[in-house]
């Protein structure tokens, strides 16, 4: 019997609202098959910025004799399904200018080009107890590390962990700052959401910061990390409708970096150069170091047929493409209390019926993301994705299928 830490969420149930969760479909890793790679300058490595990293955090690195302990993660598992709702893979169309609310010139909801893409937080459905309920899971994730040696745990358990502390605290951050439009705006007792040391980890004050840089960056090679990291922006990877396991880490992470990869927010052609998220500026220190030649290679791996041409048609690649917009389902802001909206009929099958606690433009943005898939269907193209978990069998290594 392998040895299981429930973390369980002491506040009880975290919401009821119709859950519209992401459907996964395991992406194959493509080869990098592109040799003619142009040069920008470098940028600066990461031993400049992990020799500033605190010592005390050193204890959270891997061990190389693993135990087989597991965490189980089933209620923010039920949580992700019940407070997203997934905006399906990218068609790699912008999304049209939202049209003002009926009778005025005003704009409501996700202004974003990018809105039909990655996954939306239902923030406006938050009640003070369900936000609690967010602070308390966290402060129970905090717990495990008094009582287990976290470096201790095979890898991907320790990888799974990591990623979910984090995304746990900022949806607890964003979710106490609702209504806010840009998370980066967000300070927690005046220090920025992102450096703020609010997490406790057996007495040493840890940032979010601290989790993706000086913990996993830090200790795990694999660029794919990066996907798993939730920053609460429409711009950046979206939050997954899965809890990450040990099981499932190594091929969530790797539907995860193919949503990227293939979506707007990750690649476009501006210019006649092959334009990035900035998020792969940001990490270049630690997975990029020469990187144009290092980031073409990495994005060969996910890129599928129209990303393989944007490549090809391109020659220097720059990390200009950004939305810090708030993910969330009305735009970071609440709806107009006086608008009544009605459901459409027969516009979608699977979205909540909308009335006046949804408001127009999160009505109106639902019935868009049902007419993207229903227009990618009929292309034939994929409209959900699954993944599969590892299987551990008897005899096998505890650090089986990690992510280095």
């Amino acid at each position: 019997m392998v040895p299981k830490y429930v973390i369980a969420l002491v506040a009880g149930s975290v919401l009821v609202t119709p859950a519209l969760a992401s459907e996964l479909v395991v992406e194959q890793p493509r080869p990098a098959d592109d040799p003619g790679l142009h040069y920008v300058p470098p940028i600066k490595d990461a031993a400049a910025q992990q020799r500033s990293v605190d010592d005390h955090l050193a204890a959270f690195a891997p061990t190389t004799a693993p135990i087989r302990h597991t965490i189980d993660y089933e209620i923010w598992d039920w949580a992700l399904k019940n407070i997203l709702i997934s905006m399906g893979p990218s068609d790699r169309l912008s999304a049209p200018s939202p049209p003002p609310l009926t009778g005025s010139r005003l704009k409501s909801g996700p202004q974003s080009r990018y809105r039909l893409e990655g996954s939306l937080v239902l923030f406006r459905f938050f009640d003070q107890k369900v936000i609690a309920s967010f602070s308390e899971y966290r402060q129970d994730l905090e717990s495990v590390v008094e009582t287990l040696d976290i470096s201790t745990l095979p890898r991907n358990e320790q990888l799974a962990y990591w990623i979910n502390l984090h995304n746990v605290a900022m949806m607890e951050q964003i979710a106490k700052e609702w209504p806010v439009r840009e998370p980066r705006e967000i300070a927690v007792d005046g220090v920025p959401l992102d450096q703020a040391k609010f997490i406790n980890l057996r007495g040493i004050p840890v940032s979010l910061r601290d989790i993706r840089e000086n913990i996993v960056y830090r200790h795990w090679k694999n660029p794919k990390v990066i996907y798993g990291f939730w920053r609460g922006e429409i711009g950046g990877p979206q939050l997954q409708s899965y809890a990450f396991t040990g099981a499932n880490v190594t091929s969530l992470l790797d539907v995860a970096a193919a949503d990227f990869v293939n979506s707007l927010r990750g690649t476009q052609k501006i210019h006649g150069k092959l334009a990035v998220s900035e998020l792969y500026a940001e990490v270049a220190p630690f997975y990029f170091p020469d990187f144009e030649n290092d980031l073409r290679a990495h994005l060969a791996v996910y890129a599928e047929e129209p990303v393989k041409e944007l490549m090809a048609k391109t020659g220097l690649t720059v990390a200009t493409i950004r939305e810090a917009d708030i993910a969330d389902l009305h735009g970071g802001a609440r709806p107009p209390a006086y608008l009544l909206v009605d459901s459409q009929p027969g516009v979608a099958t699977d979205q909540p019926v909308c009335n006046s606690r949804w408001g127009q433009a999160a009505c109106d943005l639902l019935v868009a993301r049902s007419r993207k898939l229903q227009r990618m269907k009929r292309r034939d193209q994929p409209i959900s994705r699954v993944f599969f978990s590892n299987i551990d069998l008897p005899g096998d290594p505890p650090n089986k299928n990690a992510v280095e």
